[in-house]
């Protein structure tokens, strides 16, 4: 019987997946980033400004996907690891969160998939389908193609087709299942992983060694000519690119000085955009020109004025709620411009103000809270402060921060007991592991980095010996040589 159905059922596979196999190999590069656009429209960072974390996550996942669809394109490839990746993703008209996890009240969920695919149009329509986002746009991108294949590619996934595995032996197809299951038992480990990367992280590493001194050398003399109290980036740029930011400001140094020393004093953020942050630091936006760097400097003085008005309205926020300290933690929140900032805390001291809520003078004296402009009810951090929207319902605010102040206490103080663990276990596995550096992503918590330490330091490494080590959310090699790996790495050996 078998001999007799396997034909029919081979053509019947033929009918659905010919007309795809011929446009998968027509898929160029730029049809496949056009064909992903509602999906960058879904994830990308620009969006996520207010979520810090999640737009941290997204940046790093995209990067990892590039790289992924740069290797499916190179020649004479063979097959790629299996690659795992995680999203936000915003709500669009697009998808729903039927069948998925729910949208959160901020208007994204968490999206987890695995690549493992062999060419551009089944990477785009997995990632499509696993973001439930519409893959009918895709006919369109090519006019070559004929619609049909798209629709029967739809039912597919509605309704499908189990084969015997002895078709699978018969006709040479890879058997789905089967790539499954090869996907789980290949799950990376820290050691393999390392065996397998560490050779070019050191390659990486060694040919960045100039260029970092080189960044030192003028961070140095910057800060030295300028009276900066430091200067930063907020995004994971490379050492070539940092270097020729600072190069810039140095030529802007040596033309306008007296206008630059305005900032003496500050730390300068280089960022997206320009302006003066939430917490006095200089920002400097990279796509800006200098005559906007040279405007904004000029201004500082007006900016110092606003910072004072700014800390003064703090004040009277804390006293008004028995002292409890308005903080602004960089890590946590979006970053604001100072007159974001000052906008938020006025339009929240202007209701404190007129509700008069009746707090005991300085009850709450040692307890931190942040602002933030999202529309949900207050909440307790795990780090001991509380989080508290602009625009919430004064009277449950009231109640939420008395029933849980006690236990605000608690977290502050945990917190303090784990900061110290957590400086304790770098230095001890930077000794250990001969590391030249190791750090983590603002994303990683304490309790995830003492946790990831601690492992660490159970395990013989010797790739890590004079590297830079991130402790991140996802193992990569970055282009100047840091090794990242994931704060909750597995142990022991793959198995291939």
């Amino acid at each position: 019987m078998f001999c007799h159905l396997r034909p029919v059922r081979r053509l019947c596979l033929e009918k659905i997946f010919s007309p795809w196999f011929v446009y998968s190999r027509a898929l160029s590069a730029a049809e496949a980033v056009n064909a992903l656009r509602p999906f960058y429209f879904a994830v990308h960072p620009d969006f996520f400004g207010q979520h810090p974390k999640e737009r941290e996550i997204n940046e790093n996942s995209l990067k990892r996907l590039s790289v992924y669809l740069e290797n499916l394109q190179k020649p004479g490839f063979k097959s790629l690891k299996p690659t795992q990746l995680m999203f936000y993703v915003r709500g669009t008209d697009q998808n729903s969160s039927d069948g998925h996890e729910p949208f959160s009240t901020s208007g994204f969920r968490a999206v987890k998939f695995t690549l493992h695919t062999r060419d551009l149009l089944s990477t785009v329509l997995y990632i499509l389908n696993s973001c439930s986002l519409s893959i009918e746009h895709i006919q369109s991108s090519n006019t070559n193609v004929h619609s049909q294949p798209l629709k029967e590619a739809k039912r597919m996934s509605d309704r499908p087709i189990k084969w015997d595995k002895s078709y699978y032996s018969f006709t040479g197809f890879r058997d789905p299942d089967e790539d499954l299951e090869q996907v789980s038992r290949m799950e990376t480990t820290l050691t393999s992983w390392l065996d397998n990367n560490g050779k070019s992280a050191v390659k990486k590493l060694k040919h960045s060694l100039p260029l970092r001194k080189e960044l030192d050398r003028l961070k140095d003399e910057l800060s030295h000519q300028l009276q900066l109290s430091d200067i930063r980036w907020q995004r994971s740029w490379g050492i070539a690119h940092r270097c020729s930011q600072l190069h810039s400001l140095g030529r802007l140094a040596q033309q306008n000085l007296e206008t630059l020393k305005k900032a003496k004093g500050c730390t300068v953020l280089f960022t997206d955009r320009s302006g003066v942050s939430a917490v006095g630091h200089v920002m400097l936006g990279t796509m800006d020109v200098h005559h906007h760097w040279v405007k904004l400097f000029e201004r500082l003085p007006s900016y110092f004025d606003l910072q004072r008005k700014l800390m003064l309205l703090e004040d009277q926020i804390s006293y008004l709620l028995g002292g409890i300290q308005v903080v602004y933690i960089d890590e946590l929140q979006p970053v604001l411009t100072l007159e974001e900032y000052y906008s938020l805390l006025d339009v929240f001291y202007n209701r404190i103000l007129e509700s008069r809520m009746p707090f005991h003078p300085q009850s709450l004296r040692g307890l931190q809270m942040i602002l933030n402009s999202d529309r949900y009810a207050p909440s307790l951090h795990e780090l001991g402060h509380f989080n508290i929207p602009v625009l919430c319902d004064l009277a449950n605010l009231q109640w939420f921060i008395l029933t849980k102040a006690q236990q605000a206490r608690e977290n502050m103080k945990r917190k303090e007991e784990l900061k110290v663990i957590e400086n304790e276990l770098i230095q001890a596995s930077t000794k250990k592991f001969s590391l030249e550096k190791l750090y983590k992503e603002p994303s990683i918590s304490s309790i995830q980095m003492v946790d990831c330490c601690k492992r660490l330091l159970e395990q013989s490494l010797p790739y890590l010996h004079g590297m830079h080590l991130c402790v991140s959310h996802f193992y990569s090699v970055m282009q100047d040589g840091d090794l990242c790996i994931p704060w909750n790495w597995k142990n022991g050996e793959a198995i291939k």
